[in-house]
């Protein structure tokens, strides 16, 4: 398993009928397949995110949508970025994603954090529980859910979780990757020392040398060698050949979430912009490279926010940065 170069579908809000939904997906999946990204993500969520779109725009449900996308594909890998741990039970998630890896035949990666997004877990009557409570529950789920994707059937007496003698079956191999996404520098990356094949940071780029400098840290602790554990950076990429139509579509995008970058200070500017990846594909590359992968990350995860879903720009992106990794 390796994560190089990831596209991520954050965004469902797509022009048409429902029923067109889901086939401008299979076909963004199957685009960056052939452009040469290792890997096919969905988000984890019920209700679209803040700072994307409104709670009730369109949103699947992960490992519905890519058990359907593990038949309408052949080489690309498949996760969530990432899993909510709050909203499975861990044995049941691990039994999900091992039925993803067989569909998919052993394609699936188990992406998996915490849980954040407090509307989600009070409107579906899911425990939310305090920062603590969440690390917690994310700990002894790991517990459970390695051995489980490992082939042994584990008992666990926790907190929050138990299990007896715990079967897994049928699985299609004992090495599913596992990959945890977050941007805590203790809690996060130190489970991610402890369980972790794969971790996704999700900071802004300007903390990238910090955040890599803490999990080096957090591998020390365990005594793991950081080479052994896998980085990526989810980045916002807004792209397109002609570079002030990119520009343009940052501009609307901020904007249709309540931020009129004319009106912003250079440092708030900078601020707003600082997961943002935006030009000509040459400049999308140039600023990947300098700002991500020369920061010492292994791997680059992208999402084009406001036109993947547009046939040719996930082909566009793809030739542009899988020459970097």
């Amino acid at each position: 398993m390796t994560i190089r170069l990831g596209y991520q579908m954050p965004n469902f809000s797509y022009s048409g009928s429902v029923k067109d939904l889901f086939p401008k997906v299979i076909a963004q999946a199957r685009e960056a397949e052939a452009a040469g990204f290792d890997t096919a993500f969905v988000m984890d969520h019920f209700y679209q995110l803040p700072g994307i779109g409104k709670p009730d725009e369109p949103m699947l449900e992960a490992y519905s949508a890519l058990s359907a996308l593990a038949t309408a594909t052949d080489t690309i890998q498949l996760s969530a970025l990432v899993t909510g741990n709050t909203y499975r039970n861990p044995a049941i998630l691990a039994k999900t994603v091992t039925t993803l890896d067989v569909v998919s035949g052993g394609r699936a990666i188990l992406g998996i954090g915490a849980g954040w997004f407090e509307l989600e877990h009070k409107s579906f009557g899911l425990e939310f529980g305090t920062f603590t409570d969440r690390f917690e529950r994310l700990d002894e789920a790991l517990q459970i859910i390695e051995p489980m994707l490992r082939g042994t059937r584990p008992t666990f007496d926790g907190l929050w979780y138990q299990v007896e003698d715990a079967i897994n079956e049928p699985r299609i191999r004992d090495d599913l990757p596992i990959m945890l996404g977050g941007g805590g520098e203790k809690k996060t990356f130190g489970l991610a020392a402890q369980f972790a094949d794969h971790l996704n940071i999700i900071c802004d780029a300007s903390e990238l040398p910090r955040k890599i400098k803490a999990l080096e840290a957090r591998c020390e602790e365990v005594d793991r060698d950081p080479k052994d554990l896998e980085t990526s950076f989810l980045a916002f990429v807004i792209l397109d050949e002609d570079g002030d139509k990119a520009k343009q579509l940052q501009s609307d995008y901020l904007l249709s979430n309540g931020v009129n970058l004319s009106d912003l200070s250079d440092d708030d500017r900078a601020k707003a912009t600082d997961r943002h990846f935006c030009g000509t594909p040459d400049d999308v590359a140039e600023q990947v490279q300098k700002r991500v992968l020369d920061q010492g990350v292994d791997g680059i995860i992208i999402n084009l926010i406001t036109n993947g879903h547009e046939p040719g720009v996930v082909e566009l992106a793809g030739k542009a940065l899988k020459p970097l990794v």
